[in-house]
């Protein structure tokens, strides 16, 4: 039996529509909902950018603090767009049992807070922002079907239904 999902998003285009499967799947199952919302690491690039721009106890202080500033502000910002997305169904929002926004590569983020809740199981979509095509699955969706530990449910793109390309 189901008791607890975790629904991974990445506040995409598609994720309201992710978001409507998860729901749906933890009120079949009467299972409380966790949200987890992945944030990648500054690139070498970017950091290699403040690097040179900004002094060493300055960049510190950025690292330390500005990032929790960040991951809170983003964490607000999903709440809110659940709140828009659910404004006609408020019991849905006592279905999330929690919300954790963490930085890290988004598939072991997931991956770790699948293990660490205990979860039956995984939801996210099959895609992030504008995927090409000719790639089946977006690197996340393909990471967590090879890793992970309990059944992923996948929820394909809206713009891949109805195409009759095989």
């Amino acid at each position: 039996m189901v008791q607890s999902i975790l629904y991974a998003t990445d506040l995409g285009l598609y994720s309201p529509y992710v978001l409507q499967h998860a729901l749906s799947l933890a009120r079949s199952f009467g299972a409380q909902l966790h949200v987890v919302h992945a944030v990648e690491p500054l690139s070498l690039f970017a950091e290699s950018v403040l690097q040179t721009y900004v002094e060493e106890t300055r960049l510190r202080e950025l690292r330390e603090k500005g990032m929790q500033v960040v991951l809170e502000s983003i964490r607000q910002r999903v709440l809110e767009s659940f709140r828009e997305e659910m404004q006609d169904a408020g019991q849905d929002m006592q279905l999330i049992a929690s919300l954790q926004v963490v930085q890290g590569d988004p598939p072991q983020v997931i991956l770790d807070e699948a293990n660490r809740l205990g979860v039956e199981l995984v939801v996210a979509g099959s895609h992030s922002h504008g995927t090409a095509w000719d790639a089946p699955l977006g690197r996340t969706a393909l990471r967590l079907l090879q890793l992970a530990e309990v059944p992923v449910y996948l929820v394909p793109m809206l713009q891949h239904r109805g195409r009759g390309d095989f």
